[in-house]
């Protein structure tokens, strides 16, 4: 059977028998995980203020640590002193780690991801051999050189320059980057430079330690930053730094294509790496507000602390259920390649390409969720919360970065509709067809038969489907307006994003719960919950756009089209449903 393509579920029905969740961790899985948890809380969360304090020797230590765990070499292949694990455990190593704080979890991803996976996709054997087996081990970290002062999310500007040496053995780097996570402590450096007068840019790989001149490469003070204060974080500048011609990364003017594969990568492990970041949140503002009494009783009695829990952990299971179905997406995906006759390497390469839209969609929602969640973790809080004696303030903080990593919110909204448009033009996805059909649907007389939703999430199902056609029916009204120009419609552009993130992360919550739980379930109820919000954020932004672009009859017929698809034949009851999910967390205590 054929695995799905990227971006392909806004076309599919999707059965719940065909997606992944948590629940489904095999025992190897749930070993890591519970590895990985009790690694947190004994070494992590009892010295939460070392990282407060800027402890960036700290920071190596425990990652020292994580190397004699195998945890950094997860997804380096066995032949390279890895554990060659597939692409959902290395989800959930991400997930499980990075949850406590964002110090230790930008060491963990700068190190597992950018700083590593470069090599891994993209080295020739020797590099590979070479490279590899320290950094899974923790005996060498790495970073990743990329962003300049005036290069950042435009990475193919950058300023730095490589030229080959007299002798033609080497090249000669001179140029400066900035925002170097594990700069400090890194010995292994991948970077990127533009070979002469090249349009790309390059991508080389060097170890410190190795440098003719040691002066040649040298560093900034560490940033003072709002958040993840213990992750090292600075300038880097190139003096004449000579790397030899084999260290070269992939291909020449390739450099931008690697960066490219290498952020899609950290897209979907940030994702995970603010999933127990949720939890924790979580669970801390339902033991707070068990315990703090005012008016001589909990606070975990008023409604209005209540609904913010039952929002909180809401977010928590639509989180999972986005993260996960898509990594084993990923996952399935590179199993298919290599059986088809790929290198691993490839097949990695093209898997996770492939979901490149899957990818910047968790990116956006998982990492705004994650702020939401420590904002309104602060106001469960109260006035305790604002103190740094109080663990959410340094979460609040922490989880703010998250939103400009591997790419602004913003920039990842764009390039997931822009990727759409993309794979649609090229006939890799056929996005044409059904969007014609919902024209067609629009001037037909709608149906006023009552149907039949007694099966369980059938109703929710059918929702999701008719939201599908919301966003053909208003992505494919402006493209066929602005055709090539549709790029430069960013605040169509954002709407649209919004509407694709909404169904993928409802469409997934949906049908975990229908795979895993009862009707009766609190998982149930949080799905209904969270797709009932989702529809009203869909109908505000797909309104937006419709009245932005669309003019007289083929305005209201579009208008009309909103209303019809966006309808419920049985309205959930709101609050009751949040009731439900807040007594179930209230009263077990945690998530």
């Amino acid at each position: 059977m054929a695995t799905l393509k990227g971006g392909e579920f806004l076309i599919k029905q999707i059965p719940a028998n065909e997606i992944f969740s948590i629940e489904e961790l095999n025992e190897e899985q749930k070993m890591l995980r519970d590895s990985a948890k009790e690694f947190i809380d004994r070494e992590v969360v009892p010295q939460r203020e070392r990282f407060e304090k800027k402890d960036y020797a700290f920071t190596e230590e425990t990652m020292r640590k994580l190397g004699e765990m195998g945890m950094l070499g997860i997804a380096v292949p066995e032949e390279y002193g890895g554990l060659g694990m597939g692409f959902v455990t290395t989800m959930l190593a991400c997930d499980y780690l990075s949850g406590t704080t964002g110090s230790l979890a930008t060491a963990y991803g700068a190190h597992t991801g950018i700083g590593t996976l470069p090599i891994v996709l993209y080295g020739t054997e020797e590099q590979k051999k070479k490279y590899l087996p320290d950094l899974a081990t923790g005996t060498k970290f790495g970073a990743y050189c990329l962003t300049e002062p005036d290069a950042g999310s435009d990475a193919n500007s950058g300023k730095t320059k490589a030229k080959l040496s007299e002798d033609g053995k080497h090249y000669i780097i001179n140029g400066q980057k900035m925002w170097i996570s594990n700069a400090g402590f890194a010995d292994t450096f991948t970077l990127f430079a533009k070979i002469d007068d090249d349009k790309n840019i390059t991508g080389f790989v060097i170890n410190r330690s190795e440098l003719e001149n040691p002066e040649s490469l040298t560093f900034g003070e560490e940033e003072h930053k709002l958040g993840i204060r213990a992750s090292s974080t600075r300038q880097v500048f190139f003096n004449d730094m000579k790397i030899p011609v084999e260290n070269l990364l992939g291909e020449r003017n390739n450099g931008f294509k690697i960066a490219l594969n290498a952020l899609n990568v950290g897209r979907i492990k940030l994702a995970a790496a603010c999933l127990d970041a949720q939890r924790r949140i979580l669970n801390h503002s339902i033991q707070y507000s068990n315990e703090r009494k005012q008016f001589g009783v909990s606070i975990a009695t008023f409604g209005a602390i209540r609904k913010k829990l039952a929002e909180m952990a809401t977010g928590v299971f639509v989180s999972e259920a986005g993260s996960y179905r898509a990594a084993k997406n990923v996952q399935d995906k590179i199993d298919e390649l290599v059986e088809a006759g790929l290198s691993h390497q490839e097949a990695e390469l093209k898997g996770v390409e492939e979901f490149a839209v899957e990818c910047s969609i968790l990116k956006v929602f998982v990492s705004d969720l994650a702020q939401h969640t420590a904002d309104e973790g602060i106001q469960v809080y109260g006035g305790m919360g604002f103190s740094e004696d109080t663990p959410m303030e340094a979460a609040w903080r922490d989880s703010r970065i998250s939103r400009i990593y591997e790419g602004t919110n913003e920039i990842n909204r764009l390039l997931a509709v822009g990727m759409l448009i993309k794979r649609a033009m090229k006939g890799e996805l056929d996005l044409l067809s059904p969007a014609m059909a919902i024209s067609k649907e629009l001037m037909g007389i709608p149906s006023f038969e009552v149907p039949d939703y007694s099966e369980f999430m059938s109703e929710e199902k059918a929702i999701i489907a008719n939201l599908k056609k919301v966003f053909l029916m208003v992505s494919g009204a402006a493209l066929q307006k602005y055709m090539m120009d549709i790029e430069k419609q960013q605040h169509l552009l954002l709407n649209a994003s919004e509407i694709l993130n909404q169904i993928y992360m409802a469409e997934s919550a949906v049908l975990r719960a229908e795979k895993h739980f009862s009707p009766e379930s609190v998982e149930a109820a949080m799905a209904q919950l969270n797709l009932y919000k989702a529809v009203e954020k869909i109908i505000t932004a797909a309104k937006e756009g419709i009245v932005s672009f669309a003019e007289g009859d083929e305005q209201r017929m579009m208008l009309s089209g909103l209303r019809r698809f966006t309808k419920y034949t049985n309205h959930p009851n709101v609050v009751a449903l949040t009731e439900k999910v807040a007594a179930h967390y209230i009263e077990k205590g945690a998530y």
